[in-house]
Parts: structure tokens; C-alpha cells; sequence
């Protein structure tokens, strides 16, 4: 058995304000809103815990908030304490979510001498990531996190970039797609912009509408194609779930899956979560200081978490798509209705898009299939 833990280190804490953050949203519907930083205690708890769990291999991914106000110390020690639990000798692999802002060469050094996979949150060119992803004092970020991907290049760490398809995004994908290629960029990622936890679509402002989120992942395919027939793609996460669909019916990304299933994402103070959009006092599972991660996996609620994702929408089983799109992600559902989950908020959009792309989609992957 396979294990991924997402750990919070450094809880909700962040050295940034971005106008749209999803955690600062979730965070506010929990009665502490911040753990601070995660002790030496909690992290060996979690690192035993996760050993107990494992069949296989573990992966430890760190998000926030943002985890490196952990401090780099926090981290070495994790690897240290890593090391001294793997008494399988179990593989054990790394990855980070951050904004950029603490690294320099020591951490970029930290990261590739440990392997870690570290994912760069970067909107865009300038104008459009200053937008929206500012400092406390106000001012743009975009000139730190370009300095942070220079260490990670020159330390030869392997990163990706992950971007916030709010309205600003939505409207300019010929400019950011290119922006990323010209920096060299192979890993993309693109997630929407939400309203808030339980609130309808259009509530925020900087939310993308399902109209210009089907515009937007349109134009990126047709880019996306015309590089692939270049013979020089870039991997964008969700294209790359897609042909996996086609290919072998098992996508890597859970918001693809068709279904939820019980995530470990694990707060500061060691409680559990099933799923990083649900990090709040109704979806708390427990703790790894007093259950195990089976323990907690079987409890009623961990049940009820998935299976609230199990219902198919009556509009899902008659269309053409539902084989690709498996209905979505049960946060896109948000909120409920009547105790009960709406149809995704991005239907149309998905409707549009596959209607554009699936032709194409099924010619790379024969074309794969052919290899």
C-alpha cells in the first residue's frame, strides 16, 4: 500500500496575501484557525504513523499556508527522523508547494540533495501575477519567485508551476502559456479560482465563471496542441490526466477520479483531514497522537466523505463525456442544496472543452499507443 500524507507545517501561517486564497477561506470556518508550527513531538507522530501505514512507499508533501515559515531546520529534521523510521527501507519521496518567497541557494540546495519535487505557485508575466498574489505590504511577488526559480535551476531541482485561474488568468491564456514557455517551463498546472466554501458561484469576484473557464481551457489546449504536433509539448497536469483516462482508465489527479477517497491531510497539531478543500471542524477526523491512520480512515465520517462523492448527477449519465470527466471534483458540487450536491459549477465549461478537444485527445493517445 502506497501512502501520501499532505502535512501543513507551518498550519495557515503565510508571508503573503493573495487576494483569492482557498486555506484562508477554509481556515475561517474552523474555531482555531492556526496551529503555528509543527513540533518535534507532532512530526516524529506523523512520521511513525505514516511508516505504521505503508506497504509500499510514502510520499510527504508540505502546503500551507505556506510550509517553509516552518523554517529549513524543521525540514532537515523531518528527512533525519524520516531515516531513522524507515526501518523497511520503504521508498520515501518529497514534494513542496510554495510561494517562493524564503528560497534561496540553501534551500534549493536542501531540496535537490533530498530530491524534493517542489511546485512554485507563478500566475503569469508580471502584470497579471503582481495582480493578485502580493506581499503584506502590498506590493507584487513576482520578482522573488522569479529569483526562487533561478536557484531551483541552478541547484538542478526539479520544479513545476502551479497557476490560479482566476478572472485575470481566464481572460489571457495565449499570454501566460506562452509567457511560461519562453521561460522554459515542462510542468503546468491550472486550477480555478473558487467562490468561498459554501457560497454560490459569482460570489467572489475573482472567481472564473464556468463560461470563461471553458474559454480558457480551450485556447490552452489549442496552444498545448500545436506544440505537440511541433514536437515540442509542455505537460499540463490536467491534459496529461486525460490522455491517462484514455489510455488506462486511471488518472492521478483525485478532482478526476469520478469519486473521493480519504486523504491524509494533516494539520500542525497532528489532526487529520480527508481532503485539503475540507480542512475544517466538521471534516476533522482525529488525531495521529491518539488514532492511526487506519483507525481514522474507518471512521463513520471518513465514510460519509466518500460516500457523499459516490452520487452521479442524472445530467452526467446521459452525456458524452462522463467516461473523461467522471462528474468532477465534489468541491466544484459546492454548496448544497437541500442536503444535497448540485450539479459541478464547471459542467459547461467541461461540456465545451471535451465537445473542442476529444478528436484530438484520442489522436495523441493512438499516437501514444503506437510508441
Amino acid at each position: 500500500m502506497s501512502i501520501s500524507f499532505l502535512i501543513k507545517p507551518a498550519s495557515s501561517s503565510c508571508n503573503m496575501r493573495c487576494t483569492y486564497c482557498f486555506y484562508a477561506d477554509v481556515t475561517d470556518h474552523r474555531e482555531i484557525k492556526n496551529y503555528g508550527i509543527m513540533s518535534e513531538e507532532t512530526t516524529e507522530v506523523v512520521i511513525i504513523r505514516a511508516f505504521e501505514a505503508a506497504k509500499r512507499q510514502i510520499t510527504f508533501a508540505f502546503q500551507g499556508g505556506e510550509p517553509t515559515l516552518a523554517g529549513l531546520d524543521f525540514f532537515k529534521n523531518w528527512v533525519k527522523l524520516t531515516k531513522k523510521h524507515n526501518t523497511k527501507k520503504l521508498p520515501v519521496h518529497f514534494a513542496i508547494q510554495t510561494n517562493g518567497m524564503a528560497i534561496d541557494q540553501e534551500w534549493a540546495t536542501f531540496f535537490h540533495n533530498n530530491r524534493f519535487l517542489v511546485g512554485i505557485s507563478l500566475d503569469g508575466p508580471k502584470e497579471i501575477h503582481d495582480h493578485y498574489r502580493i506581499l503584506s505590504d502590498g506590493s507584487g511577488s513576482y520578482k522573488k519567485v522569479l529569483q526562487a526559480i533561478d536557484w531551483l535551476k541552478k541547484e538542478h531541482v526539479d520544479f513545476n508551476i502551479l497557476s490560479v485561474v482566476n478572472q485575470t488568468v481566464a481572460k489571457h491564456p495565449t499570454k501566460v502559456y506562452n509567457f511560461f514557455k519562453k521561460q522554459g517551463f515542462q510542468y503546468l498546472q491550472f486550477i480555478p479560482c473558487l467562490d468561498d466554501l459554501g457560497q454560490a458561484q459569482g460570489t467572489n469576484p475573482l472567481s472564473v465563471t464556468s463560461e470563461r473557464y471553458g474559454q480558457f481551457l480551450i485556447q490552452l489546449f489549442d496552444l498545448w496542441y500545436r506544440d505537440w504536433k511541433a514536437g515540442s509539448p509542455v505537460s499540463i497536469r490536467m491534459f496529461d490526466n486525460v490522455l491517462q483516462i484514455l489510455l488506462t482508465g486511471q488518472p492521478e489527479s483525485c478532482d478526476m477520479n469520478g469519486h473521493c477517497t480519504v486523504n491524509a491531510v494533516v494539520e500542525a497539531d497532528g489532526s487529520v483531514y480527508p481532503c485539503d478543500f475540507y480542512v475544517t471542524d466538521s471534516w476533522k477526523l482525529g488525531n495521529l497522537h491518539d488514532s492511526s491512520l487506519a483507525e481514522l480512515s474507518q471512521i463513520p465520517l471518513a465514510t460519509t466523505f466518500v460516500e457523499e462523492s459516490l452520487h452521479t448527477d442524472p445530467a452526467c449519465k446521459t452525456c458524452n463525456h462522463l467516461h473523461v470527466c467522471r462528474g468532477g471534483c465534489k468541491r466544484h458540487k459546492e454548496p448544497k442544496v437541500n442536503g444535497h450536491y448540485q450539479s459541478n459549477i464547471f459542467c459547461s465549461a467541461y461540456k465545451k472543452f471535451y465537445d473542442a478537444t476529444a478528436t484530438r485527445f484520442l489522436e495523441i493517445a493512438r499516437t501514444e499507443t503506437g510508441r
